[in-house]
Parts: C-alpha cells; structure tokens; sequence
C-alpha cells in the first residue's frame, strides 16, 4: 500500500488522510481540496528531513475553469508561532519561465495558480517552498512542492490518415487481415480519455452481403468476414469508419477505408516459344543466352502476371544464370561462369515459368527447353604452375640451366604449336629456348643488384600458339638467389680530420654487399708505411674500425691504407685520406693556410721559377736577333 500522511486540510479541524492519487481520481474535473503543507521538522543541530516524511505532489485538474487566483496549498512553517514568518516560492511557473503561473501570498503562505494549466503542454511542475524570518533568515530548508496536472478529456481522437487505402485478393478466405486504420488522442496515456474503440458504420456498396468486412476494435486491423469478393463485379469498396474515446463511448470521429479488390491469380502464364536452339562463345561470362517472353490472361501490371524463372535441370555445375526482365514478363539467360568447348559442348536447360505471387488454385506451368551449343575460341596456353618459384646460386656461370617451364595449348580440338620468350626480365639476366620452353642464364646474375628484391628475382615468360590470330598465356619465374661470396666489405668513410696532439680516435664503418654468413666479423690490417704512424683494431661488434693516430704528424693530408677481410677471409685494401691539422684534442680546427697540400716557400718559389724562364726566353729571342743582323 502506498505511504500515508496526515495533512491539515483547509477549514477544517480534524485530521484527513490524503492518499496518493490513482487513476481513476486522475480523470476527476474538480479541482481537490486546497491542502496544508508544512515544512518538515528537523531533528539535530542539522535540518534534515525525516526519511519518513512525504510531501504529497498536488493533483490538480486542467482547464479548471477558475476564478483566478485560485488557491491550490498553504504553506505553513512551524516557526510561524515564535517569529513572523514570510514565504516565497521559485521554479518554473513561479520566477522562471512561464513566470507568474504560480504565486503564493508572502504573509499567509497561500499557494494560488492564476490561469488554467494545460496537461498537454507540460504535465507536472516542480517548485520549492522558502520561509525567512525578519530580516532574511532563512528559518526553513526549501521544501520541493511537485504540482501534477490532472488530465481530462479534452481532445478528440485523430486519425493518422484519411482516407486509409487497401487492397484485397478477390480469392482470400474469411478472417484475412489486409490492412489497418490507426488514430491518436493527445490525453493522457493509459487512461480512459485515450482509450481508443474503432468500428465500422457502412459499407458501400453493400453487395453481396452488408458486412463484407470486420474490424478489429482496439488493433484497427480490417480484415474480411465473408466470402464472395468479385473484382469483375465489385472492385471498390468504402467503409466508413468510427474511432471513439473514453473505450467507444466519448469523443467520435469519422474516417473513411477504401479497399481496392485485385485480380486473382487464376491464369499461369505460358511461353510463347517451348524450344530455343542457341550458340554462345566459350570463356564468356554474364553473355545473354537467350530471351523467353510469356504471356499470362491475368490483369496486367499486377502481382498475377509479374513472373520469376528457374531451371530445373541440365546445369548440374550452375554454368547459367535466369532472371527476368525489365518488364516482369521475360526470363533471361545468361552465363554464370565461363563454358569450356572442351569439356561440354552442349547443354539442354529445361525452363519453368511461374507467378510472383501463388496460383489462387492448382494450375498446370508452363516448360520451354533451351538447347545450347558452345562454340570454340582460340585460348591462351596456360602454364603450369602460374607461378614456378625456384632456389639457384648466384653464381651460375652463363648458359647454365635454370628450369624448364613450358604451358599447355587447352584447345584440344586444334592442333596448334606453342613456342616460348622471356616476357618481362628487367636484368636482361634470362634466355628461353623457343620450342622447349627451357631457361638459362644469359648474363651473371647478381643477388646483390637492384634488380632482386630481397635475394629474389622475378621474369615472366611467355608462351603463343601458331593460330592465325596467335594467343599469348604469361607465366611468372621467381628466382631465389643464393648468396656467395663475391664481395669483399668496405670502408664507408673515405676521409676525414683529426687534431695531430691527443687525437680521439676515429671510427669508421666497414660494410659488405654479402649475406650475413659472408660479411661480419670483420678483421682490419694497417698496409705498408701507414703501420708506422697509426694503429687500427675492430670494434667490439667486429662491424666497424678503431683507427688511432700513434704519433704527431705535421699537419698536412694523409693516406691511410687498411686491409679489411670478412668471416670468409675475403679481402679489400681501401685508403682513407686524413687531414692532419695543428690542433689538441676532439677540437678539430685547420688552418686555411696550406693550400690542397702545398706551403707559401713552394709558391714563392713556383713563382720565381716561372718569372726566370720568362727572362731567359727574352734573352734568347734577343740574341737571335743581333745575330741575324
């Protein structure tokens, strides 16, 4: 059972309970009983509402008819017997918009609405109660007051649409259900005033019987109660429809059904053609075999002549596809997948026509048979694999085999001549005999060119018929290069400076175009006089140099020569040129005076060489001279 409380109710001196409100008090049009509401006690040094207090919402009705203001509670503080106490009153409808809906008289705490609610438009308002004492002192914590708007019947029911169209099969049987009036009531849902009760007023015509047709009072749903429909006789119907409130007893409004009768589906159709005999090209897929178009004695445009297809035997393997036209009355053939002279020459496809929708009683269908006969095209020799993936070392010599790789003529019925050439071969490293179709190697093959993607090299090879019109079928090689050792590792860094007092050592990076099983660790040697100045050891990783300079140099460019020899002992001497500069340290810093290697006494004395000839030349050109005179 709901909880109860005992409120004061205005003018009177004994206690009454007041109970939640149910819905049969909701369709009340009288307005209840102005209440008494207090604020509630607080226990403590902490105002807290008791968990046991309730504040009952207010029910009061829509469209109540005043006067305004009408009073709806009294507010009342228990304070009010020590101090003057005033009250207030905020929320929506009070000092928020729709400002003034609710007002309360500051000194008596009689809560008033002053214009009819609308349930419709807002069904419930909640504000909150405030008492202050003299001078603003709040003397009360806000109290929620909850104002529920009591629905009545004040709106018609509607219906969704008018009129409602529909359509029914002349040869349906009784109790079909073919369609469904549907309207609306803005009352309150779940209550009386929006309960909906439809029912058929008249029938027009009223042939062959008054009530053809039932409806269905809470769903809507019509549907047909007798037998006797004849669309030759009696195409359209129209029902006038009643939707009442209040469970058919309140508000009524009229709506209008309009039922179309269709036609049955009492004729098959039939092909116009029982047998076809037709060619279609091997290899074709989605080509139109063939087009079968029927008739049918049934009303046009409609469900009873519109047609689907099947075939019921001869393709065992779904080589064909059968559809139907634009126009609902042609079945279509066509290839599902590609057909292959050689396997089947012909096929016999049995054909069976029928409705969309079911034939109204038992009918005989209609067959056609479609003979087809697959022509021979001239196809491409296939190889076998498409693919042929192979392992060599990259070091084959020239003219050693590779594979042998040839494809097969699938036109069994001509006798053709396949003959071979390499396709696409980047590296120009493959040649293939003409009629053999076997590969060799043409140049040196490399696993370390940028032709081979990760070790692997790919070619494709082609093969043609002799036909007059020659088809070509491709067939890829994939080469799986071994690698050998046929690179010796390098230095990255050709040059580079360094201070010629406390140098740091430099590290230089070895590489080697090989695998990893013919490249690090490597092994470094100083070569010829470059032992005496510097030392040079592998790093930890035996992938990189440690070279030191072991004495001061004067500053000028050197030539170190290192020896570098990877796992397999597989050497390279490489000379790195190092600029010596007077500095201390990893601070390197050369000076600009020497110029690529050369000192100011050596261009002085260039110069005075150059400027010597000149003279002796002038001195000879000018003994012969006085000679000659």
């Amino acid at each position: 059972m709901p909880k109860q409380r005992v409120f004061k109710e205005r003018g009177i001196g004994d206690n009454k309970v007041i109970k939640e409100s149910s819905p049969a008090h909701a369709q009340s049009k009288v307005a209840p009983a102005p209440l008494l509401l207090e604020f509630p006690k607080s226990s403590g040094g902490l105002k807290r509402k008791k968990r046991d207090w309730v504040i009952p919402p207010i029910n009061f009705p829509e469209n109540d008819r005043g006067p305004f203001p009408k009073e709806m509670a009294k507010i009342k503080s228990s304070n009010a017997k020590e101090i003057a106490v005033t009250y207030s009153v905020t929320g929506p409808g009070a000092d928020q918009p729709p400002v003034g809906l609710f007002t309360i008289n500051r000194n008596s705490g009689w809560l008033y609405v002053t214009q009819p609610l609308d349930r419709e438009r807002q069904d419930k308002y909640t504000l909150q109660a405030h008492a202050e004492g003299a001078g603003g002192q709040v003397v009360e914590d806000p109290m929620d007051i909850i104002i529920s708007v009591i629905d009545v019947n004040d709106n018609k029911p509607v219906f969704t649409q008018n009129p409602f169209l529909g359509s029914i099969d002349e040869a349906a049987k009784p109790g079909t259900e073919f369609m469904k009036v549907e309207a609306t009531d803005a009352d309150q849902p779940g209550t009386d005033n929006s309960d909906l009760k439809y029912s058929i007023v008249s029938q027009e015509p009223k042939l062959p019987n008054d009530n053809m047709f039932a409806i269905n009072p809470v769903t809507g749903g019509i549907r047909l109660s007798l037998s006797g429909l004849d669309r030759e006789k009696y195409p359209k119907y129209t029902l006038e429809i009643q939707v009442a409130d209040m469970k058919g007893d309140g508000a009524a409004v009229l709506g209008k059904a309009v039922i179309t009768v269709t036609d049955s589906n009492d004729n098959a159709p039939q092909f116009e053609q029982t047998s076809y005999t037709v060619s279609v090209p091997e290899n074709e897929v989605g080509y139109v075999v063939v087009k079968m178009p029927v008739t049918d004695e049934d009303e046009l445009n409609t469900p009873a002549v519109w047609t689907k297809y099947k075939i019921i035997s001869g393709d065992t393997n779904g080589a064909f596809n059968i559809t139907t036209g634009p126009n609902k009355m042609e079945g279509i053939i066509t290839t599902a997948k590609p057909l292959d002279f050689e396997k089947n020459s012909k096929y016999t496809l049995l054909v069976i026509v029928e409705n969309d929708v079911p034939f109204a009683s038992p009918l005989a269908t209609s067959t056609a048979t479609v003979t087809v006969d697959v022509t021979d095209v001239n196809e491409a020799p296939v190889f076998k694999p498409v693919k042929l993936i192979i392992t060599k070392p990259e070091d084959l010599p020239v003219g050693a085999d590779l594979a042998l790789y040839t494809a097969t003529d699938i036109d069994t019925a001509m006798k053709q001549k396949v003959s071979y050439k390499t396709g696409h071969d980047p590296a120009g490293w493959l040649t293939v005999n003409k009629d053999t179709g076997l590969i060799k190697v043409k140049s040196p093959m490399d696993r370390e060119s940028l032709f081979a993607k990760d070790g692997k090299y790919t070619a494709t090879i082609l093969a043609s018929d002799d036909a007059d019109v020659p088809a070509t079928g491709t067939g890829t090689l994939e080469i799986t290069l071994e690698d050998v050792n046929d690179n010796a590792p390098t230095i990255v860094e050709r040059s580079f400076s360094i201070c010629n007092k406390d140098p740091a050592p430099i590290l230089l990076s070895v590489t080697d175009k090989d695998g990893p099983g013919f490249a690090a660790p490597f092994h470094v040697e100083l070569q010829g006089d470059s032992r005496n100045n510097w030392t040079a050891r592998m790093n930890d990783t035996k992938t990189g140099i440690i070279l030191t300079l072991k004495t001061q140099l004067e500053a000028d460019s050197y030539n170190v020569v290192l020896k570098v020899s990877d796992n397999q002992h597989e050497s390279q001497a490489s000379s790195v040129t190092v600029r010596v500069c007077d500095c201390q340290g990893n601070d390197v810093e050369c000076s600009e005076g020497r110029a690529a290697g050369v000192g100011l006494p050596a261009i002085l004395g260039i110069l005075g060489a150059v400027l010597g000839l000149l003279l002796l030349v002038l001195l000879l050109l000018r003994f012969m001279r006085q000679k000659s005179v």
